[in-house]
């Protein structure tokens, strides 16, 4: 673990040519460092967010770690009042505690002394809120309350792991056949599939909403999962795979009196687990946050998946912006740790080529 840390460190400040920092560095990191912020940033914008308060959200100028007004209880007052630092105009400062404000005067009292009240024109003094950082992790047990989280979760759920698995039984086995097998007309019927990525969704979504009518699977998970099941790019990803594992391994097993189904299944796809995992990112991504096609195949509330269900959340006067945030939170987690363990998958085997 040491010598990883060490090589990590060491691959990050390397310098070119082994000496003094050059242009090309100060550009490279620069570069770099954009590239970190445009990924990153709008994601921790967002958890941050998640952890606001409603009046924290409509606050300006905006911030970003999520901020919560200091209060005081001061004798005499029921409530709590709201600390302010005012700056007079002989430029003294002083730590204030608000009562109310009419207009552009504001009513205030010294928390220690608070005895006499103190009539302020804001125009004239300047006032800033004394404020400190606040998780406010109710946004989390509040939004699970009142939004049906977890069945919503279970229907993603439920989508993703069955379709993900269709895809890659489907197109794994369109693959083999493409590539492990000589018949006419096989490199005609590969370009007829890659063709199909240039049709508009827009244009098949009339066309297979009809058929899932007519088989009866609106209102129903089937009518979201089989649709999307087979898909071009998972067909050329796979196929280039497989094309790169030698066909006299195959012979070999068939020497040996395996089967073809034996063939595909005990020695192809395990040979093609790196793009296996590649076609799983790519699928469990499309249909964790698939949107459009379950929106129109699916009306009942018990049936809508995460992204579905957090369209609906949204009221028709009033919008909880807090509890979108942190819901939305929880809807990128299951996807962010299958990613980190496919991941590792992807990198260890990628420079294989097909062959263990």
């Amino acid at each position: 673990m040491m010598r990883e840390g060490r090589g990590v460190v060491a691959f990050l400040t390397r310098r070119r040519g082994g000496g003094k920092i050059d242009v090309a560095d100060i550009l490279t990191y620069l570069c770099l460092l954009v590239g970190v912020l445009a990924m990153f940033g709008p994601v921790l914008w967002l958890v941050l967010s998640s952890f606001k308060t409603p009046a924290s959200l409509t606050s300006f100028p905006p911030t970003l770690l999520p901020m919560q007004p200091v209060t005081m209880e001061v004798a005499g007052y029921p409530e709590p009042l709201r600390l302010v630092d005012v700056t007079f105009p002989d430029g003294t400062t002083r730590r204030l505690a608000q009562v109310r404000r009419v207009g552009i005067e504001v009513t205030m009292v010294d928390p220690t002394d608070p005895a006499g009240e103190i009539v302020l024109n804001i125009n004239e003094v300047g006032r800033r809120p004394v404020e400190q950082v606040y998780f406010d992790t109710a946004n989390y047990s509040g939004g699970v309350q009142s939004f049906a989280f977890f069945r919503y979760l279970r229907n993603s759920v439920v989508v993703t792991v069955v379709a993900t698995l269709i895809t890659l039984l489907i197109n794994s086995m369109a693959a083999f056949g493409l590539s492990k097998y000589r018949f006419r007309g096989r490199d005609a019927f590969f370009l007829i599939i890659l063709s199909t990525l240039m049709v508009p969704i827009s244009v098949i979504m009339i066309p297979a909403f009809l058929v899932i009518s007519k088989v009866g699977w609106v209102n129903s998970l089937w009518g979201v999962i089989i649709p999307g099941a087979a898909t071009p790019t998972g067909v050329f990803l796979l196929r280039q795979y497989m094309l790169t594992i030698p066909d006299e391994t195959l012979e070999s097993a068939r020497i040996d009196g395996a089967s073809e189904w034996r063939i595909y299944w005990q020695i192809v796809l395990p040979l093609a687990g790196p793009a296996l995992a590649v076609l799983a990112i790519f699928s469990i991504m499309w249909r964790w946050n698939d949107f459009l096609w379950p929106l129109i195949v699916l009306s009942h509330s018990e049936l809508f998946t995460l992204p579905i269900g957090l369209n609906a959340f949204q009221g028709a006067l009033n919008t909880q912006w807090n509890y979108i945030l942190a819901m939305t939170v929880l809807t990128l987690l299951p996807i962010t740790v299958v990613f980190a363990i496919l991941q590792r998958y992807i990198t260890t085997g990628i420079a294989t080529t097909g062959l263990k």
